[in-house]
């Protein structure tokens, strides 16, 4: 049969019996039928996409969340890595922030769809699994160049009097509205179920959170997008109250895998056990509310959770090289900003840092922009070149020394740096050294996240506890903060650098 004959077929072919499947069947129209059906049902999600993942094998992802990332919006986090400069010190750690986004928006359905088939009485419908799974996908759509760079030190640096801090996870909402209006994907949604804009809304808080007052940015709005009775749904993605959610479970498994880091923590069987269980809350016991919670004897493979999180930190995120490259690259980008320009909405040449208003412009951010700078010829652009032809001929910042502290260090970095510097008979200043300081801690700062965390018995696994005693180890921490001051000289001579390093015991030994 031709295209031609094909499309001419009246609309009552769609209405395939038994014996009009297998006489298409019988005569090898295997694909046409394929066609028919699909033309026939063009929601049903039995049409789902398979992909490869090396972590979580081979999963299937919703026609919907397909078409969000066969978008170019999407398409960018093919180039931004997902370590930012841990590649530079780990070979193995050149993932994306591409398929991390695709792992946690599969994770997320399946955490979801598990509640549901477990307890049918929290009415978990499909919009709700649906809007889950697209958090989870799209909840890091704003991540701008080498990933945390970007907003935790380089934002920070050109845009130093932001009324309120500027975090990605911002630049995901609006590069996700700017992604379904570029692309129309409104009808879309629509066509598979979802009630606009209620669940767009949902999709916003599950990423973000809870919205602020404008006129009070202390006063959380209660969300919009789901009721109370299924609040639980929004520790899925981003978990607010202890951490423990479908975003770190990927990137743990994810990043140890490429890093070669062991990972001791077993997010199937926290699948496998959880179940949602009503809470009293923490400011008012008379009233309670449902939180997802876990058996008691999964103590143990929550605290190797945190535990690894701890080690990813010490042993790639926070490594000395790759916080040395960091600085060089952030200090680069500062000085290419004036003079790297982006087209945005109306054809608009767009800052870097101003592209965090523009997603016409944003959306052109990715690690690329250092090979940009790199290898330009542009003279306004040759100190930042320096900089990025020096960390490619590995003639990096030195690292004199590092120490933690379980004292909270309140001075600011650059009065250490002028501390270190000392006075004019010192042959260094402080614009030769950078002081990093780095609060290490399991994800609540001074606080336990276990105590955060409800389990239940297996007698009664419709109550929730707190942690059980004499299920937990002895040998669990008793600290859960500490800081990691890192001290760099950007001079490289072995005068100066000996001179930088006394100079850091000296200060080392005044905190004692």
């Amino acid at each position: 049969m031709s295209d031609t004959q094909y499309n001419s077929l009246p609309d009552r072919t769609y209405m395939l019996t038994t014996n009009h499947k297998t006489y298409l069947l019988e005569l090898g129209y295997n694909i046409l039928l394929k066609k028919i059906l699909k033309m026939a049902r063009p929601n049903d999600p039995s049409f789902q996409k398979v992909f490869n993942d090396p972590i979580h094998g081979h999963i299937e992802l919703h026609p919907l969340l397909v078409k969000i990332i066969d978008t170019p919006q999407f398409q960018r986090l093919r180039n931004i890595k997902q370590l930012g400069g841990v590649y530079y010190v780990f070979p193995g750690a050149s993932h994306n922030r591409f398929e991390h986004s695709i792992g946690v928006g599969y994770l997320a359905g399946k955490l979801a769809k598990s509640l549901k088939e477990k307890q049918p009485e929290l009415n978990i419908d499909d919009r709700d699994i649906l809007c889950v799974q697209i958090a989870g996908l799209c909840h890091d759509l704003g991540h701008g160049p080498f990933s945390h760079l970007f907003d935790g030190m380089f934002i920070p640096k050109v845009l130093p009097d932001l009324p309120v801090k500027w975090k990605h996870e911002k630049a995901s909402l609006d590069m996700l509205n700017h992604l379904i209006a570029v692309n129309n994907l409104e009808p879309v949604m629509k066509g598979y179920g979802l009630e606009l804009p209620v669940d767009l809304f949902f999709i916003e808080e599950l990423i973000f959170g809870k919205r602020t007052d404008p006129h009070d940015p202390k006063k959380e709005l209660e969300y919009r997008g789901r009721n109370p009775e299924k609040y639980f749904l929004y520790e899925i993605v981003s978990n607010k109250r202890n951490g423990i959610d479908v975003d770190k479970w990927d990137y743990f498994a994810r990043d140890c895998h490429h890093l070669g880091i062991k990972n001791n923590f077993d997010y199937h069987r926290f699948i496998k056990f959880a179940r949602v269980c009503e809470v009293e809350k923490e400011k008012d016991a008379e009233k309670k509310e449902k939180q997802i919670c876990t058996r008691e004897q999964e103590v143990g493979n929550l605290y190797d959770f945190f535990h690894t999180r701890n080690c990813l930190h010490r042993r790639a995120y926070q490594h000395k090289v790759k916080n040395s490259v960091e600085v060089m690259i952030t200090e680069a980008f500062v000085l290419a900003d004036k003079h790297l320009t982006f087209k945005g909405k109306g054809g608009k040449r767009i800052k870097m840092s101003e592209a965090i208003y523009d997603m016409v412009a944003y959306t052109k951010l990715t690690d690329n922009v250092f090979e940009q700078i790199l290898y330009s010829t542009s003279m306004e652009l040759a100190g930042a070149r320096e900089i990025l032809t020096n960390i490619h001929n590995r003639r990096l910042y030195k690292c004199v020394g590092q120490i933690y502290s379980a004292n909270e260090i309140n001075v600011v970095e650059e009065a250490i740096g002028m501390q270190l510097a000392g006075g004019e008979e010192i042959n260094l200043t402080s614009n030769d050294l950078i002081v990093n300081v780095i609060r290490m801690d399991y994800g609540m700062k001074e606080q336990n996240p276990i105590d955060h965390v409800r389990f239940y018995s297996k007698r009664d696994p419709n109550r929730a506890i707190m942690s059980p005693p004499g299920q937990v180890s002895t040998l669990t921490p008793e600290h859960f903060q500490e800081w990691l001051i890192q001290v760099y000289c950007k001079r490289t001579d072995e005068e100066s650098l000996g001179t930088a390093r006394e100079r850091f015991e000296l200060w080392c030994n005044s905190l004692n």
